[in-house]
This record gives C-alpha cells, structure tokens and sequence, in this order.
C-alpha cells in the first residue's frame, strides 16, 4: 500500500528522537520522585483557625497499576512495526515497570473480517512474564488484510467484553497500533459500542498510527473519537520507532489527580481549591489545602486526618497519601473561684479570714491559684478586695476577684462598778450607799469606748459622752433638776438624777451596749 502522511499531534516523535527515547529510557530533567509534597503536616492551631498548605503532588510518568494490551495490527503492511515491537518489547517493559513495578501486559492482535481466525486473537492475556510476553509478541506476523479498513473497532470491543482479564483496582490501557481506519460497523460491532465498552472498563485508547499505511488509523475520525471519549491519546509513528511512540504515549497520558480525605478526627476538617486536577502525567499538580480547626475543637486535644491523593481513581500507594496532625492549642485561661465573705473583727486589727479558693483548667484540671492578700491574712476593718489568679501549662492565666469584709457589729461591755468612799476607809457593799462609782466600757475593737449616763427616772436625759474609767458620785435627788457638775479628788464628775443612773457604752462603730444601773442611794427621811 501507499504510505499515507500521518498529521503531528500532541505527544508524535520523530525518527531520531523516538530512537533516542528508547536508548534513554525518556530521560530529561529530573523530576521529583512521585508523590504529594509535603507528605505530612504537623502543626498547632488555636479552635476556629485556619491552616493554609500548599500541596504538590507529583505524578508518576505513567498510571498507577497498569495493565496494558498491547493491541496490534498484523495485516500485510504491518511487517516493519511488527519487527520493531518484536525487538524492542523488553525495553518497553523495562521502561514501564521502572515506573510502575506493578505493571502487567497482555498481547492480542486483529485484523480484517475475512481473514478468519485472525480477525481477532488474544496471543497472551496478562501478566507479568516478561518471557511469555515476548514469545506473543514473536507468533506476531503480517499477513492479510486486502483492503484498507480493517477490523480493530471491533478488536476494541472484545478486548473490553471480557477477552482480556484486567486486575480490580488498575489503571487500563490499549495500547492500539495500526494503519489502517476501521470499517463500522466491523464484525457487527460499532465504534459506538466499542467506546461504550471501553468506558464502561475505565479503558483509556493509546492508538499509535504508523505511517506508510492505508490512510492511517485517523483517516476517517475514528481514532480521535475513541481515544477523546476515553482520555486516551493519538500519537504518530513510524513502522522502525513504534515502541518509542508507545513508551512516549504512555508517559503522555493525562491522570487525574483527586483528593480525598479518608479520615478525620472529629474538630478537623480539610478541603482543597479544586476537587480535582487534570495535567500530563510525570508533572506537579498543585493544589491549596486548607485544614480547618473547629471553634469548638476540644483544647489540647491531638487531632489527625488522612488524605490519599487519587491517581485517576486509583491509589497510588504510600507515597500519595498524606497525614495531618494538628495539636489543638489550650486557649482558654482557668477558672478561678474565690466568693465574698463578711466576718466579725476579733481585735481591732481586724480578724483573720482564712477564705477559700479554687481553679480548674480545661486541660490541666484543678490548679492552685495564687492570691493577694493570701488565706489567713489579718483583714482590717471595712472592705478589702482579693484576687486570685491562676496560670495554666500554656500560659493562659484566670483571675477572680472577692470582697472580704471586716465588720464590727459586737457591743461594748458595760458596767457601774461600785468604789469606796474617798474620805473614808469603808468598802462599799452591794448597796453603795454612799453613791461612788467607777464607769467601765470594753470593746473586742475599740480601746476608747464612750459612756453616757441616763436617769431612769427620766428617759430624756442623757449625759456624757465621758471615757471609760470615769469616777462619779451618784446622789439621788427626786423633783430636782438632773445635772453633772465637776468632781473633786479622784471623783471625776457629781451626778444628780431623779433616779438611778443608767450607764451605757457605745463604740467607734455605733454599737450601744446593754444597759448597767448604778443604784444610788435615797435622800434620808
């Protein structure tokens, strides 16, 4: 047959840059090794913060867990590629699986309608046998055809309807090398349904058209059509390079990358700008991580997510999955409990109030907090403001205020103490009749207390104030006029009621102390 012009496309080589492909095993610059970048996040966040990240994920040269048909076109034009797949078919393996330990291959071939058991032939179904891949490819030979279709829609088809074996979990690919346009329908098959069964596999087509055949496998759409509805791609090549063209199309297939978080730690959550990317495979896709730490995350908590970053729906192993752990920081400050309390003065420097406080954290639990002035501090009378502050581990510190009072609500002591007379040597007894009296007032708080003097025979009157100790001389005078005159000697003050003297103290705090009668004496008959 003529050789047809093979139009360039995405991902055709050239003569000598197939072959030097091939030598070189597609070298160029290096690339980093596949997988996600930065492969783990270890962070602390505050609840309700953000962390922004961006990722990498550098895909491999060629799909995770490939298994590939290599599908070849033996009609009689077929000769040259043939040789060249023959002899080179270990170095695509080798290629392959320098990438992709996993990969395995299978060998089948077509050709035309009339050409009987050879229309279509699964030569070695897959696997990983480098040797029984080769001695497939060895029972490869051209012969006939007749015509320029041939019969590979239909190859297509029963390569998807269960004549090849494909792994669960891997990424398909046929790879599909010929000349020639297909009819349509071929063997009763459309390119329709053979694209539906493609599909319905998750096949991608890699048709490689070689050159010098009859119109190439492009001539009529077909091979754009098949290879466009899969994800596949359309490369050129040459009968001598065509193993360089199936190695280059491999590496030039697209992958779609897919994060996808299998697993959080309740309180943390991850998202992506993208729910998926679709570049060349062997490139970096990026992507901007964002993982969120609720508001309401439990403080000090250790928190983890997973995300494997999917390889055209497929895992592509250890190195594309990535591990978040975020330690959740403790921000909230203790409690910190100390209550108001009103005590009564013991002396008059106050009391001493031995209050308690408390403090609780959210992580560390009970604390001992700290506090100015402390428990069993003397406390002067009137209102004195404490406060009390703990600090937890992370340096968030609490505080809490109380008031605690010092009040005087405890009365004076009051007594009428009879004295002796100072003029004479007689000792009073329990009557006093000669009417002298030493007024006596003490307090818990104050050391001066004030006495006054009332006539219970007249409640209107009121004398004083006079200081505790004061000396009196009482006489009794009924009808006559209350008063208080000076004394003389050691008595103090003459006091004249209508009738007995009735003493009172009262101290600095308003507080009047129960009643002390001293009894005087009535004027002689």
């Amino acid at each position: 047959m003529a050789a047809a012009a093979v139009p360039w496309r995405r991902g055709a080589v050239s003569a000598v840059a197939a072959v030097t492909a091939v030598v070189t095993g597609l070298a160029g610059p290096a690339l980093a090794a596949p997988g996600v970048s930065p492969p783990a996040v270890d962070q602390a966040a505050d609840p309700g913060t953000t962390i922004d990240v961006d990722k990498v994920v550098s895909t491999p040269p060629i799909p995770p867990k490939p298994d590939v048909v290599l599908l070849v076109d033996t009609t009689g034009s077929m000769g040259g590629a043939i040789a060249n797949v023959r002899a080179n078919l270990q170095q695509v393996i080798t290629d392959v699986r320098s990438a992709q330990p996993g990969a395995q291959f299978a060998v089948a071939s077509y050709r035309d309608t009339g050409d009987g058991a050879e229309l279509f032939r699964v030569r070695q179904d897959l696997t990983d046998d480098a040797t029984a891949l080769q001695n497939a490819v060895n029972g490869l030979a051209a012969g006939g055809g007749g015509d320029a279709p041939e019969a590979w829609v239909n190859a297509l088809f029963e390569v998807s309807d269960g004549a090849v074996t494909y792994r669960s979990g891997s990424s398909r690919l046929v790879v599909l090398v010929g000349d020639a346009p297909s009819h349509d329908p071929s063997n009763g098959r459309t390119l329709a349904q053979a694209t539906a069964a493609l599909q319905a596999d998750d096949a991608r087509v890699l048709a490689v058209d070689v050159t010098g055949g009859a119109g190439g496998l492009d001539a009529t759409g077909q091979a754009t059509a098949v290879t466009t509805a899969t994800g596949g791609q359309l490369v050129g090549s040459s009968p001598s390079t065509v193993t360089a063209a199936i190695l280059a199309g491999l590496r030039d297939l697209d992958v779609t990358v897919t994060p996808t978080v299998t697993s959080c730690d309740a309180g943390l959550s991850v998202s992506f700008d993208a729910a998926s990317r679709t570049q060349q495979s062997g490139t970096d896709v990026p992507f901007a991580e964002t993982i969120t730490v609720a508001a309401g995350a439990t403080q000090g908590a250790v928190l983890h997510c997973t995300v494997d970053f999917l390889l055209n729906g497929l895992s592509g192993g250890s190195a594309f999955t990535q591990t978040i752990t975020v330690r959740v920081n403790d921000v909230t400050p203790p409690t910190v409990v100390v209550d108001d309390r009103t005590v009564e003065a013991t002396s008059p420097a106050g009391a001493v109030i031995d209050y308690p406080a408390s403090a609780t954290d959210n992580v560390d639990g009970p604390l001992t907090p700290t506090c100015v002035p402390p428990p069993g501090s003397t406390f002067p009378l009137g209102d004195t403001t404490v406060t009390c502050t703990a600090t937890d581990a992370a340096g968030n510190t609490g505080s809490d205020t109380a008031v605690m009072r010092v009040v005087d609500t405890t009365a004076p002591d009051t007594a009428c103490v009879p004295t002796n007379n100072p003029s004479g040597d007689n000792e009073p007894g329990s009557y006093n009749p000669d009417g002298f009296y030493q007024l006596t007032s003490t307090d818990v708080v104050d050391t001066a207390v004030e006495v006054f003097i009332g006539d219970s025979a007249d409640p209107s009157v009121r004398f004083g104030p006079f200081p505790a100790g004061t000396k009196i001389k009482l006489v009794q005078a009924p009808g006559a006029q209350s008063k208080v005159k000076d004394g003389t000697g050691d008595v103090d003050y003459k006091v004249t009621l209508n009738g007995d003297a009735v003493i009172t103290g009262v101290d600095n705090a308003g507080n009047v102390s129960d009643p002390a009668l001293c009894l005087v004496a009535p004027p002689p008959k």
